[in-house]
């Protein structure tokens, strides 16, 4: 009623800005007050969210237009870093390069192969979708265990690549996988790929277990016809927040890649074979400690981020259309 009698009074009151302003604060207000006992609950972790979140983000921008080497006082220099970031440091454009190559490849590779899995492993009996989920869960979850490609690409007779094509006889003599540049950033993608089945894995498992299996049946009566259009017009529609936060995922560990490049490729990588914009950016953090430089690094690779993640969005809307 309240509700009601709030919009009643803002129909009759003059067209304009301010009135429709002034009657969407009263109405917002009128719920605060309303539902105030969730505003407490929810208190806690906005207050973390906007202190360890928020503000460092807010504060590493403000850096990022300052000379800041953690010794002295920030010196307010403008837009220095940015021009200096895109067009002198050559180092950059490569790492930049090779992020957009490695995004744009294991991106949507890994985010359709999180899809696929958990579509097929869904249709599993309980006891084995457990199993399985485990199988291909378990990469993820275990530490450095990438590691082990090291031991596949190592660069002597004894590594299991080279062993494996010298005795075939493809090649005569060890090539060093992770030491060339024409091999280390595919190598790269392909253990990304394979340490993928991660958090977005399980997320589409989750969706795909709280589909209401009553539409399946509406949907055969309004004409959908085999599993595909189930899939288009049914599945994904009712999963779009477990889509939405599975791109998410996959948009920031694709765009911030460094651990495997940095264990395998070694840092920095030979001529930057394997450099990136996260490798770059501990380069001048946690290195040189140039912090307004590395703020700048940081604010570039967070404007790519928020913006890949808007496209996204907006094509996930279209999704069962």
């Amino acid at each position: 009623m309240q509700k009601t009698k709030i919009a009643a009074e803002i129909m009759i009151q003059p067209k304009g800005r301010s009135a429709g302003l002034q009657g969407k604060w009263e109405l917002f207000i009128k719920d605060v007050k309303r539902d105030r006992h969730l505003y407490v609950l929810l208190a806690p972790y906005v207050l973390l969210f906007l202190l360890f979140t928020v503000l460092p983000v807010v504060i590493s921008i403000f850096f990022s237009f300052t000379h800041f080497n953690m010794l002295e006082a920030p010196r307010w220099i403008g837009w220095e870093n940015y021009s200096k970031l895109l067009w002198n440091d050559d180092v950059f454009l490569i790492g930049l390069k090779n992020t957009m190559i490695f995004a744009v490849i294991t991106g949507p590779v890994s985010y359709i192969a999180c899809f696929v899995f958990a579509w097929l492993i869904n249709e599993l009996n309980p006891k084995v979708r457990a199993f399985m989920t485990l199988v291909f869960f378990a990469p993820s979850i275990s530490g450095n265990v990438f590691f082990i490609w090291q031991f596949i690409f190592s660069g002597d007779s004894y590594g299991i690549m080279n062993g494996f094509l010298m005795k075939i006889g493809i090649i005569y003599e060890p090539i060093l996988w992770l030491q060339n540049p024409k091999y280390m950033l595919t190598i790269i993608i392909v253990v990304q790929l394979w340490l993928s089945l991660g958090t977005s894995f399980l997320a589409f498992i989750a969706g795909l277990q709280t589909v209401d299996r009553t539409l399946y049946e509406a949907g055969a009566v309004d004409g959908v016809k085999n599993r595909w259009q189930e899939l288009w017009f049914i599945t994904l529609p009712s999963m779009r927040p477990q889509l939405m936060f599975g791109a998410v995922i996959q948009i920031t560990s694709s765009l911030a890649v460094a651990d495997v490049a940095m264990a395998l490729a070694g840092f920095p990588s030979v001529q930057y074979g394997a450099h990136t914009v996260v490798t770059h950016l501990v380069d001048y953090g946690t290195i040189r400690f140039e912090m307004g430089y590395a703020s700048a690094i940081a604010t570039v690779l967070f404007i790519l981020m928020l913006g890949t993640n808007l496209v996204v969005q907006k094509l996930l809307k279209r999704v069962g259309e």
